[in-house]
């Protein structure tokens, strides 16, 4: 279904009463619905793009326009829409206050810029770790370090032409205790680190991990420096998710992974103190919580 041509500056605002947030765990407990106010009057409309999602720092949208569109945000050209016509966008932990949405196609330009929800995030203190896990110097293990980050940099430019994406995510397993909120501030054995980018459950060793949506396997790795088993799914357009510490890899890279299909087990490899699955979203070079993807 085509949307409208935009033909005047639109806002999408939150609106109070479709959000629920914790902003003590920096989670957002129900989706966003947003109002369109128009330069000459204030009513609520279907959003451009029939945008859905989680209009908040760490959030996302889902939207439809003409396929094969060029898709750009916050004047960045990020890929081309699906054959289907359905693009992505993620929030970083770190967004602006707005963003602009642009597609592409001929003749027609469509926009909307969305006002993001500010999100505030915890201080996460974690000691005990391995020192040389802490602050590497072994010139050998730096350079595995390097080694693994070039492997990484390789499977996070996939490009899946899909959108596997747009039913959401499920979540890895059942039983799961949050050790972990994605975006806290981490200080790992009382040194100040880079904020915590994943959504951390905390589970028994040996644990089945499950695919939360479709996706292509572009790295399955047994046992990397900080991830320890590590497995990275595309499931379309940059929409890649992260399974880090896993005791067993099952996936392997080039598989075409089913929802609910086996990636591996939980465990406690790499820089971790106990058994658990921290799992991780990122879109082109934006990290977000993958659990505001879950229905």
């Amino acid at each position: 279904m085509a949307v409208e041509t935009l033909t005047r500056r639109r806002w999408i605002g939150a609106a109070s009463a479709g959000l629920c947030a914790c902003w003590a765990c920096g989670s957002v407990g129900a989706a966003a619905r947003a109002m369109v106010v128009h330069d000459d009057q204030d009513q609520v409309k279907a959003l451009p793009f029939q945008l859905r999602g989680r209009f908040a720092q760490s959030g996302y949208c889902i939207g439809r326009t003409r396929a094969g569109a060029t898709l750009s945000v916050d004047g960045v050209i990020r890929g081309q829409v699906s054959p289907s016509g359905i693009f992505y966008v993620g929030f970083d932990r770190d967004a602006a206050p707005t963003c602009l949405i642009e597609t592409h196609c001929g003749p027609f330009v469509e926009y909307a810029r969305l006002a993001i929800a500010p999100m505030t995030y915890d201080v996460q203190r974690v000691d005990g770790l391995p020192p040389d896990t802490v602050t590497p110097t072994n010139p050998i293990v730096l350079e595995r370090i390097k080694r693994e980050a070039d492997l990484k940099a390789v499977a996070f430019s996939s490009r899946v032409d899909a959108d596997w994406f747009q039913d959401g995510f499920v979540y890895p397993f059942k039983d799961f205790i949050v050790s972990g909120h994605f975006g806290n501030q981490r200080v790992l054995n009382g040194v100040p680190k880079s904020p915590h980018m994943g959504f951390d459950l905390a589970a028994p060793v040996g644990t089945p991990i499950h695919a939360p949506q479709k996706g292509l396997v572009v790295l399955a790795e047994p046992d990397l420096f900080y991830e320890g088993g590590l497995v990275l799914i595309d499931h379309g357009q940059g929409v890649i998710s992260m399974y880090l510490h896993q005791s067993k890899v099952i996936a392997r890279k080039g598989n075409i992974l089913s929802r609910g299909d086996i990636i591996g087990e939980v465990g406690a490899k790499g820089r971790a103190t106990g058994p658990h699955l921290c799992w991780r979203l990122k879109w082109t070079d934006r990290h977000m919580d993958p659990s505001l993807m879950v229905a």
